[in-house]
């Protein structure tokens, strides 16, 4: 009978492990000696590098302005006389209607005002006016027409000379005394009365003594 060596586990095991080990410190050596790298070039050959500068492309240039054309008017050439002859229309007659128009009617004419102008009031007659005794003694004449405002109730409201006697004390003495003393029938309007101007003449005479 053939004897049968038995190994045991713990020695298998040990022996995977070292065969791991040398085989990274083998592969260690290979890189430290740069054998990686001579096989790689070997095999794919040596690797350049180049440096590619980017191509700028060039700006537009602004395109050079037109050209200047100068434009000469063409030479006047005067129109051809044409003469055409047209037919006269006939002249239409255009017919006219009259119309009548009825007449407007006119606002009737207004009423006349019946007016009635102040007067002496025959109860009550004017006093004649002091004659100025500075008037007498020179002999002063003459005749004042006086433009009276007579009012509603009679009374002289205003007195003016309209025209003098040629002497200022008779034309100042009767504008006094009408303001003072006198009293009318006032004017009518329609019978109602009402004030308006009224001229009355004063008559300056120096009687003589006989």
């Amino acid at each position: 009978m053939a004897a049968t060596i038995s190994t045991p586990m713990f020695s298998r095991r040990a022996l995977v492990f070292l065969v791991i080990v040398g085989l990274h410190v083998g592969f260690v050596y290979v890189l430290n000696a740069g054998l990686a790298t001579q096989a790689v070039e070997a095999v794919f050959g040596p690797i350049e590098t180049k440096m590619i500068e980017e191509v700028k492309e060039e700006e537009d240039k602004p395109p050079p302005p037109p050209p200047k054309i100068e434009v000469t008017p063409p030479p006047f050439v005067p129109p051809p006389d044409i003469v055409i002859d047209l037919p006269v229309e006939s002249a239409k007659t255009t017919a006219i209607t009259a119309t009548t128009q009825k007449p407007v009617a006119r606002p009737p004419p207004p009423v006349a005002v019946k007016r009635v102008p102040p007067q002496q009031n025959k109860r009550r007659p004017l006093i004649e006016p002091e004659y100025p005794p500075q008037s007498k003694r020179l002999g002063e004449e003459g005749a004042t027409v006086l433009r009276l405002y007579i009012l509603e109730d009679g009374r002289v409201g205003e007195a003016q000379v309209s025209q003098s006697s040629g002497f200022p004390r008779l034309d100042e003495a009767a504008v006094k005394h009408a303001k003072r003393s006198w009293r009318f029938v006032p004017g009518t309007e329609d019978g109602k009365p009402v004030a308006m101007w009224y001229e009355f003449r004063v008559v300056w005479k120096i009687e003589k003594e006989r």
